[in-house]
């Protein structure tokens, strides 16, 4: 009995293959010109999505750009009014970083593939850059990099870049660390590397010196099942040289290993002035004042530095030695050299990016998981980010009515 039952059923299983089968080859064929006139249109909703990359432009008051993490480089010229997309024809979306060379504002370079490495992120394929503004760009290298934590330019020379490339999230690979360029992104140095796990997440000039670097190494990687944050190779390091030549700061008041992740300021009205906010079991946000070579633990305030592979941000005000700021799930401020901080009225939560300009501090671009938004009165009042269709979405439906509703 069970044998004919058997024999029955896998009878049944080919019948109804069979049945598709012939369902599948007498189906209607649609002519492509039926479709072909329709187009993609935006139907919103307006709603901003995380962003991890922000800058302004010094002599252009009103001009500013943000890189969301799923939806490219986006400008506006109206102070946050409206954005313009830049980057739609692009082959990617992941934005990590992006900076305005301040000598020439039509130089613009972006890193792709963000960095705050969560279990849902995107990648990009390397640095592109425009030489007009956001109309036009062009990839300029680094394409397995992956993940690209900070991009600076030179003050004085748009040629001259420096990378700060995470690398693979996902597994090892070599294309991570520092990079440098010296003609516009024609040819890259690989200036600092360690290992193929450990990555660079920040680097910062020296405001008044820029032959002086810092940077932060990183060995953050994850699996579908899990993290990891930290590695005997994370550290800060310190070139005197243009980047050539690193090394690293230890000892003398910063905590044991390992590390983690690290962001790392230096102050522009006092260039002796550093502020490190590291994640170590020990860390917490590190002042020194002598230029990194001694340094003492001011704040070591958990808000700062939970889910630390996530945010771990820190700006130094750059009129202001002892104002600084650090992004979490808020966005802070202190203006007692970092014992104490305020949190700002930002809106949405879990921040990741600010710029500073560095002739008025009160001007402010904040990025957040909710978008990108501009104070002009130092964090008093904020634009919307209700104007930025950047919002990520995990599904989307339509309904049978006419109308449909989606």
């Amino acid at each position: 009995m069970n044998c004919d039952r058997r024999v029955l059923a896998r009878l049944l299983a080919t019948l109804g293959m069979l049945l598709v089968a012939v369902l599948v080859s007498n189906a209607q064929q649609i002519d492509p010109k039926t479709y072909g006139g329709m187009k993609w249109r935006l139907i919103g909703p307006f709603r901003g999505g995380r962003v991890l990359a922000v800058t302004g432009v010094p002599s252009q008051p009103n001009t500013y750009y943000f890189g969301a993490t799923g939806g490219g480089v986006w400008k506006t010229t109206d102070g946050g009014i409206s954005w313009d997309p830049l980057f739609d024809k692009q082959p990617v979306s992941s934005i990590g970083a992006i900076a305005v060379a301040d000598s020439d504002p039509n130089v613009i370079y972006v890193g792709t593939g963000e960095a705050c490495i969560r279990g849902n992120l995107s990648f990009g394929d390397g640095v592109y850059k425009s030489t007009d503004a956001g109309k036009t760009w062009t990839n300029v290298g680094l394409k397995d990099t992956r993940h690209v934590g900070a991009v600076i330019v030179h003050p004085a020379n748009p040629d001259i870049v420096f990378v700060a490339a995470l690398g693979h999230a996902y597994g090892p690979n070599t294309d991570r660390g520092v990079f440098r360029t010296r003609d516009g992104g024609k040819t890259w140095d690989k200036v600092l590397y360690l290992d193929d796990r450990t990555g660079a997440i920040d680097v910062v000039f020296d405001p008044q010196n820029p032959h002086i670097l810092f940077a932060a190494m990183w060995e953050g990687w994850r699996t579908p099942w899990t993290l990891n944050s930290g590695g005997a190779k994370d550290g800060l390091y310190r070139s005197n040289d243009d980047g050539t030549t690193w090394k690293r700061l230890e000892g003398d008041g910063l905590p044991p290993g390992p590390l983690g992740r690290i962001g790392v300021s230096v102050s522009g009205a006092d260039a002796n002035v550093l502020y490190a906010l590291i994640e170590a079991r020990k860390g917490g946000l590190y002042r020194s004042d002598d230029g990194g070579t001694k340094w003492s633990l001011i704040n070591d305030d958990h808000r700062f530095r939970q889910r630390a592979w996530y945010f771990t941000h820190v700006w130094a005000d750059p009129k202001d030695s002892n104002k600084v700021y650090i992004a979490n799930t808020g966005l802070y401020r202190s203006i007692d050299a970092g014992k104490t901080f305020e949190r700002l009225n930002a809106p949405h939560g879990d921040h990741h990016a600010l710029w500073i300009d560095p002739g008025n501090p009160n001007r402010l671009i904040n990025g957040n998981d909710g978008g990108a938004t501009i104070s002009i009165d130092g964090g008093k009042n904020w634009s919307t980010q209700n104007n930025q269709p950047t919002a990520q979405f995990y599904h989307v439906a339509a309904d049978n009515d006419f109308l449909y509703r989606v």
